[in-house]
Order: C-alpha cells, then sequence, then structure tokens
C-alpha cells in the first residue's frame, strides 16, 4: 500500500477544501468537508494508477 501526502487549505472565496498531491501530476480536488476531499482524492489515484504506476516529479525539500 503506498501513502500519499495531501497539501489541503480551504478557500477563502469559495469555503471549500482544496487539495493535491506534490509530484503526482493531476492528483487534485476540492469538497465541502475535509471527509469529502478525502474521499475525492482517493478516487483521483486510483482513476490515475488504473494505468499503472505513474511517474512521479521528486520534490526537493
Amino acid at each position: 500500500m503506498r501513502v500519499y501526502t495531501a497539501v489541503i487549505e480551504k478557500c477563502p472565496d469559495t469555503g471549500l477544501y482544496v487539495g493535491y498531491i506534490p509530484g503526482l501530476r493531476g492528483a487534485h480536488s476540492q469538497g465541502e468537508t475535509m471527509d469529502e476531499l478525502n474521499h475525492n482524492l482517493k478516487e483521483v489515484v486510483e482513476l490515475l494508477l488504473e494505468d499503472g504506476e505513474p511517474i512521479t516529479k521528486i520534490m526537493a525539500q
């Protein structure tokens, strides 16, 4: 099982939680609650992994 870390913020304009997974192209979503955002991000990652392991960009810290 892979573990991904998401960056999450709450948009002051819409009140929605928005998140993305750094280094994983296309892995971003939004939701009205943290639970909804978490669910949506999991779905996005599952879709990205359907075609095999995506190429990730290594993020320097």
